[in-house]
């Protein structure tokens, strides 16, 4: 029994693969110069070995210990797995084999994360785990539809396909996202920088030019005397104020993660915001289209793709509308009937899916209703960054321009007097 569990480990160890560490060097060259620098290893052993072969004599080497910022800057994000999933399918396309081409970027991503998980999905698979089954072990990152998606693609030998229809679902998802995150972190930036210079110049700037207005003993211009008033407001009351909006944050933050509702609630109103509500509700379109043409055209059946259609909506109005589709869908109802009895779908993305129903070709037409939206999402994120720059001008000059001219109205007063 010992034996069997010992040859056991040892078949483990000889098929997990050797994820590379990064070793600081330094030392002298043939020439006798001093060299330094790094050099990715498995070992402490293997990287002395490689110098040595280059004809450096080694003085000092350690393995690179990661700071906090490394590790944030290093953590593994949805386009690092919508790139591992075209380098995937590029490679399996090519060729080469699952595991081989697992071990090749096990080995070679920069991300120690990413290479200790790759390197343990590989130990997986090699050891008899169902691929799909190995990817479900990190749902963080790996989630649902991606794991039913290659387990289709198992069942039907088509795994290379698969892989690429995948890769491509993810690339334009993120495409979208990255595109909406920044129109929106840039008037984000602007405008919070334009609120902390104004808190600044009520607390300390404004009561400087009121105590010189005070010395002149003039009646100061009703603009200017509303200012003063503000800045005394906020000088008495700041810390009530900030400690508000601090309170009310983490509260809202903290209900949010635990409450449905509030959720809900939020993914309701965002939808009714001007401009933007109307982008993500597009962009929500453009998701929903997507995910169903890929699970489609993968094999997966079509209740089984409406259900991870309505996760990745990334709205609850339209998760609840893909759900309630879903049921009548089960019923026997045809889809299209299905989603205009929710009155949330548009007319046109009815019609065409109708179209696709009828003519035997739902996933063609799930496609281009997909690349419809994501090209109005493109052109919509280009017309409010465009916009967006004006508006900050305005918001920007009333704010600030709006201070530094109640500041001065007294000082123009006060020259007009001496003339």
């Amino acid at each position: 029994m010992a034996v069997a569990q010992q040859r056991t480990a040892d078949t483990t160890n000889k098929l997990k693969p050797k994820i590379s560490q990064v070793f600081l060097w330094s030392g002298v060259n043939r020439r006798g110069q001093k060299v330094s620098g790094e050099l990715k290893g498995e070992t402490l052993q293997q990287v002395k070995a490689e110098l040595i072969r280059q004809g450096i004599v080694v003085q000092k080497i350690r393995k690179q210990h990661e700071s906090f910022l490394a590790r944030y800057t290093q953590s593994v994000n949805a386009m690092d797995i919508a790139v591992l999933t075209r380098q995937i399918t590029t490679m399996l396309t090519a060729g080469v084999p699952l595991v081989q081409t697992l071990q090749l970027l096990a080995g070679s991503h920069e991300k120690k994360p990413m290479r200790e998980m790759l390197a343990n999905i590989c130990t997986e698979i090699e050891s008899g785990v169902p691929p799909s089954k190995a990817l479900r072990q990190y749902p963080r990152h790996f989630d649902d539809l991606y794991c039913d998606l290659v387990a289709s693609g198992e069942q039907s030998g088509a795994l290379d396909a698969v892989f690429d229809r995948i890769a491509t679902y993810r690339e334009k998802a993120e495409a979208i996202k990255s595109k909406i995150k920044k129109a929106m972190f840039y008037p984000a930036v602007v405008v919070f920088v334009a609120l902390v210079v104004t808190a600044i110049l009520l607390l300390y700037v404004v009561p400087e030019f009121d105590n010189i207005f005070k010395s002149f003993g003039a009646e100061l211009p009703a603009f200017t005397r509303m200012v003063i008033n503000l800045s005394n407001i906020v000088q008495t009351y700041w810390y009530f104020v900030f400690g508000a909006l601090v309170i009310l944050i983490f509260v809202y933050i903290h209900s949010y993660r635990r409450m449905e509702s509030v959720r809900d609630g939020t993914d309701k109103l965002i939808l009714r915001l001007p401009i933007v509500g109307v982008i993500l509700q597009k962009a929500a379109l453009a998701r929903y289209a997507r995910t169903l043409s890929t699970t489609f055209a993968a094999g997966l059946p079509l209740i089984d793709g409406l259900v991870a259609a309505a996760g990745s909506s990334g709205n609850a109005v339209y998760r609840k509308a893909i759900m309630s589709v879903r049921s009548e869908v089960m019923a026997g109802m045809q889809m299209n009937v299905a989603m205009r009895t929710t009155e949330v779908f548009p007319e046109m993305v009815i019609q065409m899916i109708m179209i696709g129903e009828e003519s035997g070709s739902l996933d063609d037409m799930l496609s281009k209703v997909a690349g419809i939206y994501e090209q109005q999402v493109d052109d919509a994120v280009d017309a409010l960054s465009s916009l967006i720059e004006p508006l900050l001008m305005v918001v920007l000059g009333v704010l600030v321009g709006g201070l530094v001219i109640a500041m001065y109205l007294p000082i123009f007063k006060l020259g007009s007097v001496i003339k």
